[in-house]
């Protein structure tokens, strides 16, 4: 099967377009990226970019894209090896520009993969110019993933704590889904990474970029069975979520955030010592 996907484009496509569908974290994240899309501007910073799958959400409205990794990590995934990647690498602590470098960044499904959410937060508003945008998403209810580096998840009102000690205000918060489409995620992980085992299959038709290269080969005789169940329960989950919704419930949050603007001409604020955020490491001066 991954031989045919990659011989015949328009069947590669077509698969991908239906597991998109149906993989209702990212359909929802893409979805809630578009509508707030319009707000980027200028030079735009995507910290956590992987192979930039959001770059052309944003392109019509900022006069730069720029991504960046952790050289580390990114290293260690199946985005390293694709066609496209990162514009910069950094160690993964001060990002590598000056204050107030840029008009929107951008960060997405990355939060939950540092262990200093803090530091980095203060790291994206530093960049960011007065009355920039910040636009993240993080998980509240999704599957270990990435492991071991895999941390935390967000409740909005996190995400206001760790915003505001940097500067930003929450201006914006989206839910990403509600609580069938919680259910049926979970369920159709299951079914996927379980039963069916698909990881290679996914990778192959450009998913799951931030994972390690899968290792177990796809049981493709589940396949007749699991695909329309999991078409099934996406389906009926797009459906009741709007017609039974539960504000309390989602896979995650996106929220827009601005940088406030400074009282006085010139002024920062506040910047904390990069010790606090890693006390196990001097500080480098």
């Amino acid at each position: 099967m991954l031989q045919a996907l990659k011989s015949l484009p328009a069947l590669g496509r077509a698969a991908r377009s239906a597991s998109d569908w149906v993989d209702l974290q990212w359909s929802l994240v893409v979805e809630l990226l578009a509508r707030v899309a319009p707000q980027a501007h200028g030079r735009l910073l995507d910290v956590g970019c992987g192979d930039k799958p959001y770059e052309h959400l944003f392109t019509p409205y900022v006069s730069e894209y720029l991504g960046i990794e952790h050289e580390a990590s990114f290293s260690a995934t199946s985005a390293s090896h694709a066609n496209r990647g990162p514009d910069m690498l950094y160690d993964g602590r001060r990002l590598p520009f000056a204050d107030r470098s840029f008009d929107t960044v951008l960060n997405v499904q990355v939060l939950e993969h540092t262990p200093h959410p803090a530091a980095l937060v203060a790291e994206m508003a530093r960049v960011l110019k007065d009355d920039g945008v910040l636009l993240l998403s993080a998980p509240f209810q999704f599957r270990l993933h990435e492991q071991p580096h895999d941390y935390y998840r967000y409740s909005p009102h996190g995400l206001r704590v760790l915003c505001a000690a940097a500067g930003l205000e929450v201006v914006e918060v989206h839910n990403q889904g509600s609580l069938w489409s919680v259910l049926a995620h979970k369920l159709n992980s299951y079914l996927a990474f379980r039963v069916a085992r698909v990881g290679g299959l996914a990778q192959a038709m450009g998913k799951l970029p931030h994972e390690g290269r899968a290792q177990a080969s796809t049981r493709l005789w589940t396949l007749p069975l699991v695909a329309p169940l999991m078409l099934g329960l996406a389906g009926s989950a797009r459906v009741l979520d709007r017609i039974a919704p539960d504000d309390e419930e989602a896979l995650g949050f996106l929220i827009v955030a601005r940088r406030k603007k400074m009282l006085a001409a010139g002024a920062l604020p506040a910047v904390r010592s990069t010790a606090e955020f890693f006390p196990d490491t001097p500080e480098s001066s």
